[in-house]
Formats: C-alpha cells, sequence, structure tokens
C-alpha cells in the first residue's frame, strides 16, 4: 500500500455515506449540503451539533446532512465531490497538499492541539524519557513513530527501545487490561472516559512540549478548491453556520453539553458536562475569533515534518488553508 493510500484511508469508519451535494448557489431556495466528520460523532464535534440542533444551518438557508466516513474517509469524500466539506487534521491535509490533492482548511475548529500520550498512573513514568522500553498501542498511521521519537529524543531518552504493538479500536482498554503502555488519545474524548471508568493516568499533551514539536490545527474544516472558486457564498455561509455553533458552545458550554448528547446518545451525557465545558475553553483562545489560522502554524509544523521525513514533496503552507470564508474576515 502506498503512503498516499495510507494516510487516505487509515481514518475510514464503519459506515459508508454518499454526500448529496447542492447544485449551485440556489439564493432563494434551501441549499443541501453533506458534511462528512472525520470519525464517529464525539466532544470534538460539538459546535456542528450545536450548530445542526439550533437552526443555525437552516438560518443561514442551509440543508446539511452530516454524515460519518465509511470506507471513504472525508478527505476522499470531500476531493471527489461526494461531500461538500468534511473534517480532518493539518498533519493529514498537508501531506496530502503535497501529494497535489485540492483541499483547502477554511477552518480550525481547536486553536491548539488537545492530544497527547496517555500511560497508566503509579508506572513510575514522570516524562516522556522514561517511554524506553515500554509497549505503545499504534493505529499505523504515518505520524506515530516520528511523533514519539521526537518526543522521546528531546527529553534525553531513546526511542529505538520503544516497542509497537497493534491497536484496537479502545485505546484505554489496552491500558487498562495491560496490553500497552503508551496509548495517544484526545483528551477531550478518552481524557474524559478515562476518569469517568475508574481508569487513572499520566497524561502528556503535546501542546506542552511545543520545543519539540510545533503545535498544530486539529480538527480542522476542510473543501475542495472547486467548492471554494464555485461556491464561495455557499461556503460563506456554511462557516457563519458554523462560527455561530462554536459561539454558542464556549458563550453555553453546559447547554452546548446537552444539546449534544441529545442529538448522539450514544455519548455519556454525564461526561459531556465535563468535557465540553473545558473543550470550549480551546475554541478561540487568542485568536481574532472562531476558525482563524495562522501561517506560522502551518509553516513550522510543516518544517518539523520535513526534518523528521515524513514530508519529501514541495509544500506551500499558504495555499494550504485559507481566513477569506470566514464570517468577518477576507484575508489569507
Amino acid at each position: 500500500m502506498t503512503r498516499k493510500a495510507l494516510i487516505l484511508g487509515f481514518l475510514a469508519c464503519l459506515i459508508v455515506a454518499p454526500g448529496a451535494l447542492a447544485s449551485g448557489e440556489m439564493e432563494e431556495e434551501t441549499r443541501e449540503i453533506t458534511f462528512m466528520l472525520d470519525w464517529v460523532p464525539n466532544v470534538n464535534h460539538v459546535g456542528i451539533f450545536v450548530a445542526q440542533e439550533r437552526g443555525f444551518f437552516t438560518d443561514a438557508g442551509l440543508d446539511v446532512r452530516i454524515i460519518q466516513p465509511g470506507e471513504v474517509p472525508a478527505t476522499s469524500a470531500v476531493a471527489s465531490g461526494r461531500a461538500d466539506f468534511g473534517v480532518d487534521f493539518q498533519e493529514n491535509l498537508t501531506l496530502l497538499r503535497a501529494d497535489d490533492v485540492p483541499l483547502v482548511s477554511i477552518a480550525t475548529m481547536l486553536q491548539t492541539n488537545t492530544s497527547g500520550f496517555a500511560v497508566r498512573a503509579g508506572a513510575g513514568i514522570d516524562s516522556p524519557a522514561d517511554f524506553e522500553g515500554l509497549r505503545y498501542g499504534t493505529f499505523q498511521s504515518p505520524f506515530e513513530e516520528p511523533t514519539l521519537n521526537s518526543l522521546v529524543r528531546c527529553e534525553g531518552g531513546d526511542p529505538s527501545t520503544i516497542e509497537y504493538v497493534p491497536a484496537g479500536t479502545d485505546l484505554l482498554a489496552m491500558l487498562q487490561q495491560e496490553q500497552a503502555d503508551i496509548v495517544w488519545i484526545y483528551y477531550g474524548t478518552q481524557g474524559f472516559q478515562a476518569q469517568r471508568v475508574g481508569l487513572d493516568i499520566t497524561y502528556f499533551p503535546l501542546n506542552d512540549y511545543t520545543d519539540c514539536i510545533p503545535d498544530y490545527y486539529t480538527p480542522i474544516i476542510i473543501a475542495s478548491e472547486e467548492t471554494l472558486e464555485n461556491r464561495p457564498e455557499l461556503t460563506r455561509d456554511f462557516l457563519e453556520a458554523l462560527a455561530r455553533g462554536h459561539r454558542f458552545t464556549m458563550e453555553n458550554p453546559s447547554e452546548a453539553a446537552m444539546i449534544l448528547a441529545e442529538a448522539v446518545q450514544e455519548l455519556n451525557a454525564e461526561e459531556l458536562q465535563d468535557s465540553v465545558p473545558w473543550l470550549a475553553q480551546r475554541m478561540k483562545m487568542d485568536a481574532p475569533q472562531w476558525g482563524f489560522q495562522q501561517s506560522s502554524v502551518w509553516r513550522d509544523y510543516a518544517e518539523w515534518m520535513r526534518e523528521v521525513d515524513v514530508l519529501e514533496a514541495e509544500f506551500d503552507p499558504t495555499a494550504a488553508f485559507t481566513n477569506e470564508y470566514l464570517p468577518g474576515l477576507g484575508e489569507r
């Protein structure tokens, strides 16, 4: 399997759901949009479901169908026109852009990376340097080994001693059952799940180690270059509604948690009352507004990717994202 095929495929989930594309800029009619998530619905998507359930999409004249990825991930669906917009990650989009896939990040859902490495508490692991000789539960993305290597080496450890073991879908269970010693988690989801199930973890957030690995945007909202060129007003209206959903979440996190729990009943409502306020604090931070992206974040992370031999082809960070379609903004 080629690296490009691996990148496009490793985020795929369970359901194949082809998108229904908008037929054009229909100002006087409700415009249909297919929006593909990156994974099953979770707390990272709270602003999306708030925009849906509070009627912000409807107010913008949009009929938005939110679907999950299946054998075709969001990147492939958006690039091929099967979905109008999707959710992805900066690191993934960087490699796709370098492979000439015409996708663009049009907003970041969070201003900082909320992922990191978790280990069982009480195991005497006080620093990533202590990862030496441990087992890491890998989901086989091209970013895991370079990230671990950089982090452990930067903290003075030897990453060559880490053993990689295949991970299932439940990373916390791997820790509980001692099938792995280290897993890479999103704290807004698995971090709060660990608290709920009584699993004590020691957590090493990546944004605490930006001297080793630059911070980056994850998740992001993506569109195709074709959509941006041919349907700019649709894109602006879509992002305006999404921005309203995220602003509501930041201002009313408890109510937003209830909205998400009602919309996605598989999620734990009590857990969301803790995780949504935590996540809401990271949606805007010091940015001019929700969704805003800085070229330095794209440039610095791409430079790191090149240093660790993940990125080999030419990459233009200024072409990979745009702020042009955010409400009130008109600059890249």
